[in-house]
């Protein structure tokens, strides 16, 4: 019987142990009201609204306009602007990917080791981080503009022709992908410096007892273990790059013509200069789908690729 009354007891503290910890898990859902209200607001709502709009032919200030239905698809897909401005914006987001992990990761290596100017050149590398992107295209513009520019004045010191970098279509898309490589190449750096230091240097004593080569521990204990860091910095640089705006507006405006667009530089050139709202929301959810497809692609590759440490 005493058995019988002990286990009871212990089957109510059990089930009573469970009903506390449900109502306190069921009680912390309450604390992600707040967010969830802001991201509906601010984010699913928007991004609804903006697909009814894309369906009208809504000049952005109007209190009316008609609905359309798919015209306003038809004409993305017939307009040559369009494969011109989303040729661009893949520019500016793999390209600026591959530069920006590049040379963070080649930073983070040689700041991972005991240098004495550490901490200086870590600050130095990341400053251009905390500088405003429309800044940073400003002053990037003074030295690279025709008239003034510093570039054309360090050529003419040296007797040579100036040259018109930001009017030539052919060279100013890749001078904003500079230009924002250089701006955000300090967070790629940071992420990897963190990841490098968390990997234990046991991995790296075997290697060298071994006999393996710098390269080959590079290869096969850096990189894999690596992967989680490389991931984070690939996703982040990917989205940043596709829906880049601030740095073309100040370096080239999207000019000349649209040369230089990207779609989110379109995009509000539609909306604001040719009151087109419509055919804006239309842009605007291609590239949403872009980045969509593009960032959630990277994110699966690259999390298959991790190994546990």
């Amino acid at each position: 019987m005493a058995v019988v009354l002990t286990k009871a007891a212990e089957k109510t503290k059990t089930t009573s142990r469970k009903m506390k910890k449900t109502r306190r898990e069921s009680s912390l859902w309450w604390m992600y009201l707040p967010s969830a209200l802001i991201v509906c607001l601010f984010i699913i709502y928007p991004f609804l609204d903006g697909i009814r709009i894309s369906f009208t032919n809504w000049n952005g200030f109007s209190q009316t306009y008609d609905y359309v239905g798919l015209d306003q698809y038809k004409r993305m897909f017939a307009d040559p602007d369009t494969w011109l401005v989303v040729k661009n914006t893949l520019l500016f987001g793999i390209g600026s990917t591959i530069l920006q992990n590049i040379v963070g990761l080649g930073y983070a290596l040689l700041l991972n080791h005991n240098l004495k100017v550490r901490s200086f050149t870590r600050t130095i590398i990341y400053l251009p981080v905390i500088i405003s992107p429309l800044i940073m295209g400003y002053i990037w513009y003074f030295f690279f503009a025709f008239q003034g520019g510093a570039l054309n004045d360090i050529m003419m010191f040296f007797g040579k022709e100036p040259i018109n970098a930001l009017g030539n279509p052919a060279v100013n898309p890749y001078i904003i992908v500079f230009v924002n490589t250089f701006q955000f190449v300090g967070i790629a750096m940071i992420i990897y410096l963190a990841g490098l230091q968390s990997i234990s240097k046991d991995y790296f004593e075997a290697a060298d007892i071994d006999g393996a080569t710098g390269w080959q521990k590079f290869k096969n204990i850096t990189i894999p273990l690596l992967m989680p860091s490389i991931t984070i910095n690939i996703v982040l640089n990917i989205i940043g790059g596709l829906k880049l705006f601030d740095v073309i507006v100040a370096l080239t405006n999207g000019g000349p013509g649209n040369a230089s667009q990207s779609m989110s530089t379109f995009m509000y050139n539609l909306y604001f200069s040719r009151q087109d709202a419509g055919y804006a929301a239309t842009q605007g959810i291609l590239m949403a789908l872009i980045i969509l497809v593009i960032s959630m692609a990277a994110l699966f590759y690259f999390k298959r690729k991790e190994v546990e440490a």
